[in-house]
């Protein structure tokens, strides 16, 4: 009986570390740090309508600390440019009420898979079960680099096709195209959202292997 769970609890750990790790990873760049970096980053495109890299980091943390924060939407309908217009077209404003409601959802989701592998850490812990901790842990290390493998190929063959289809899975269709002089779209271009898909990969990447050679770790002491 105790092998048939320690089996089951072992698949259900494996599965949700992948989980863990691409949310924990999307969360990490989710502040306004990561656009001024990517803002600097040469090659990085210039706004051909006008937006210093200055502007750019500016208004951008507005939006990225919207979507963490407590605020509704006027936290963004009341920005303004100089000359009295606002930031946002009421489509994009739309459409962040949208993004925001989808990272809460992700986050509370992240939260509960958090607390789930605790638990099952914990449990695995009491009953002296180390080796079987590992070889979970591993199996969803493994899983990650599965999964950030397929997202890496997909970047590299079709990054459109892979943003689109991201898009289309979690919002209404139509609801994020937007015109090229639209803010979102000069403060975010494609290109923005390649590198952030790379560095999430990357992150899960590191944290993964960091996994496997502890787990190796623990083997090589129970050995």
């Amino acid at each position: 009986m105790k092998s048939s769970l320690d089996k089951a609890l072992v698949i259900i750990l494996a599965v949700i570390l992948p989980f863990i790790l691409l949310l924990g990873a999307v969360r990490l760049i989710m502040t306004p740090q990561f656009p001024k970096l990517e803002y600097q980053r040469p090659g990085f495109p210039a706004d051909p309508y006008g937006f210093s890299a200055e502007e750019r980091t500016k208004w951008s943390a507005y939006a990225v600390n919207y979507l963490v924060n407590d605020a509704d939407i006027s936290y963004l309908q009341e920005l303004r440019f100089a000359d009295g217009r606002q930031l946002y077209r009421v489509e994009e404003l739309s459409h962040m009420e949208d993004v925001k409601s989808v990272v809460r959802t992700a986050l509370t989701v992240w939260y509960g898979l958090i607390g789930a592998a605790f638990a099952l850490g914990a449990w695995f812990a009491v009953m002296g079960s180390w080796r079987t901790l590992g070889k979970a842990v591993r199996t969803g290390a493994w899983l990650s680099i599965g999964l950030i493998a397929f997202i890496v190929v997909m970047t590299a063959v079709s990054f459109n096709t892979l943003f689109d289809r991201f898009h289309r899975l979690f919002f209404t269709e139509g609801s994020w195209l937007f015109y090229q002089n639209d803010t979102l779209i000069r403060l975010f271009p494609l290109v923005f959202w390649r590198d952030a898909f790379l560095l999430v990969g990357l992150t899960v990447l590191l944290a993964a292997g960091l996994l496997l050679w502890i787990t190796r770790g623990v083997r090589r002491k129970e050995s």
